[in-house]
């Protein structure tokens, strides 16, 4: 098995160092970490307050909420369910993550199904072939026909067609042309809206004669909603492809390489060949939910390592089975989700509402986070590296611009690279966020509420943005008010960030607007909203303190 590449050669990233940190980065000419403070009055006077307030986070909703003696209990009561656990209840009221909860049993049986018919392949199908790009690329080929059939039945012939259709006009168009750009937004925003209008069609709709293709959906006839994540895959070859056309090939591609140049590093112009263009956006680990990666990144890392071991891939194991743990955990003992679904607020003290909309803000982190770590988990056990989603737990993170880049790393990742740079990038922060955002926005889902979201977050990015002008670090960093006037913004930072996240992944609009209007429309509400102020002023405090450790351990994420 394909696992962990070993310390390659000074320069080259070590994957066993990568299991959930981003890549270390250059740290700014101007930053110098200080003493530890840990040992400090200060930071024992903030123990002691995580000491005290930590405990009564998710105690205030498991004792006062998951009781039949809450008058809204009967209004939630029937969206929890019997679980495996005798005795207990179970909030399984989210759809998505109930998908990908009821579907481990066979997702297992998937994963474990690809890596037989791998080792099939290799040693019966091919024994004459080395075990090279090319073997690699014809088994991705082949294992994605076979999940693909299984998945979306003959909802495969559409998928293969708007593949096809893309790549025959890409190989048409003159590859330096600006017209390349625009034709490969105009195909994938077309493809977007028709397949979200018309619920991937139906061969009926196209002719009557068709219609008995309609019979075998498969065990995911919703083909459609994954699409939004191969529509990205088609951009990262589109522009991969036009850039390489105006850049110098890399040498031979090589996993030791590390992930910034995996992705920037173009292949020969040959290399963009059908066959890796379908390998690549096909990719069985990766196709479901990603994490996303380039094309470019997924053709260096498409050959064997020199030598592998499965320490890492244990290591990631570990972690996810924590996650998943930790998930049932919550969803055992904080019903949440269904209070949220049922509406079942009326009455809760400001404590009570606050905490219902940061528990919902935490299982939204968990049910992304463990799909997109098993999927990854997947691919690193097959040889590739997608980039890990989520580098840090959501409840650390103070910056709105450092919490996008932990956030879905991936996807930001694919959206510096293919718009935000393209749009003029830090050059056109503000212009560049919105256009970014809103694109984001309706990529995830056609509606207003997730518009409303992505314009938002861009305002909420307009205070810090303003504050890193008015008092950036190279000037002031070393004044000792500094830290403090920046805790405060961050205390704050945080508020906007959660109520963007509630108003787009959890309440809506009128959720949250009901939300705010019990947090401070009382002498109660007002008291508690100076608290959590205060408690989220000494949490940025030590997540500051956190980030300089990292920076004298030689770690620098820039989030």
């Amino acid at each position: 098995m394909r696992a962990d590449i070993k310390p390659g050669p000074p320069g080259h990233a070590s994957i066993t160092d990568l299991t959930v940190r981003v890549p270390a980065s250059k740290v700014p000419a101007n930053y110098t970490p200080g003493p530890p403070r840990w040992r400090t009055p200060e930071f024992i006077f903030y123990a002691i307050c995580f000491i005290l307030v930590v405990p009564w986070m998710p105690y205030i909703p498991w004792a006062y909420l998951n009781t039949p003696r809450n008058p809204n209990y009967p209004l939630f009561r029937p969206l929890l369910s019997d679980s495996y656990i005798r005795g207990l209840l179970v909030d399984d009221s989210d759809a998505q993550y109930r998908s990908f909860r009821s579907n481990i049993p066979a997702l297992l049986g998937l994963a474990g199904a690809y890596f037989f018919l791998r080792g099939t392949y290799a040693r019966y199908l091919v024994p004459s072939q080395p075990q090279g790009r090319s073997h690699q690329i014809s088994f991705h080929l082949l294992a994605s026909f076979l999940l693909l059939s299984a998945l979306h039945g003959t909802s495969i012939i559409k998928i293969y067609a708007l593949l096809l259709t893309n790549y025959s006009i890409v190989k048409l168009i003159p590859p330096r042309s600006a017209l390349l750009v625009v034709y490969t937004w105009a195909f994938c925003a077309l493809v977007l809206f028709s397949n979200e209008i018309y619920e991937g069609y139906s061969f009926a709709a196209i002719h009557t004669s068709l219609s008995p293709l309609d019979a075998w959906k498969g065990f995911y006839p919703r083909w459609h909603v994954s699409f939004n994540i191969t529509m990205l895959r088609i951009i990262s070859f589109n522009l991969d492809w036009r850039w390489a056309n105006f850049s110098q090939p890399g040498e031979a591609s090589s996993t030791l390489l590390d992930s910034k140049t995996r992705v920037s590093q173009p292949h020969t112009l040959a290399s963009y060949t059908l066959g890796n263009y379908l390998a690549y956006i096909l990719y069985p680990p990766l196709y479901i939910a990603g994490p996303i990666i380039t094309f470019n990144d997924y053709l260096h890392q498409s050959a064997p390592p020199p030598d592998t071991s499965l320490e890492f891939v244990k290591k990631y194991l570990y972690r996810f089975i924590f996650c998943l743990v930790t998930m049932e955990f919550i969803l055992h003992t904080l019903p949440v989700v269904a209070i949220k679904d049922a509406h079942a607020w009326q009455g809760s003290t400001p404590v009570e509402l606050a905490l219902i909309g940061f528990w919902n803000l935490i299982v939204v982190w968990l049910k992304l986070l463990i799909p997109w770590r098993f999927f990854r988990l997947w691919a690193l056990a097959d040889g590739v590296d997608p980039p890990e989603n989520m580098v840090r737990c959501m409840a650390n993170n103070y910056s709105a611009l450092g919490f996008w880049r932990s956030w879905h790393r991936s996807y930001n990742l694919w959206i510096v690279r293919y718009i935000y740079i393209p749009l003029g990038g830090s050059q056109r922060a503000l212009l560049a966020s919105l256009l970014v955002f809103t694109f984001v926005a309706l990529w995830h889902d056609l509606s207003f509420k997730l518009l409303t979201w992505g314009w938002l977050v861009v305002i909420f990015l307009i205070p810090e943005l303003s504050a890193r002008q008015l008092l950036p670090y190279s000037k002031f960093g070393k004044e000792w008010w500094f830290r403090h006037v920046a805790a405060l913004g961050g205390a704050l930072s945080i508020l906007m960030m959660m109520s963007a996240n509630l108003v787009g992944f959890v309440l809506g609009v009128d959720g949250t607007e009901y939300l705010w209007s019990q947090l401070i429309g009382s002498w109660n509400g007002v008291a508690f909203m100076l608290f959590a102020i205060g408690c989220l002023f000494v949490a940025t405090q030590v997540m500051f303190e956190y980030r300089e450790e990292e920076a004298r351990q030689g770690i620098y994420r820039r989030c």
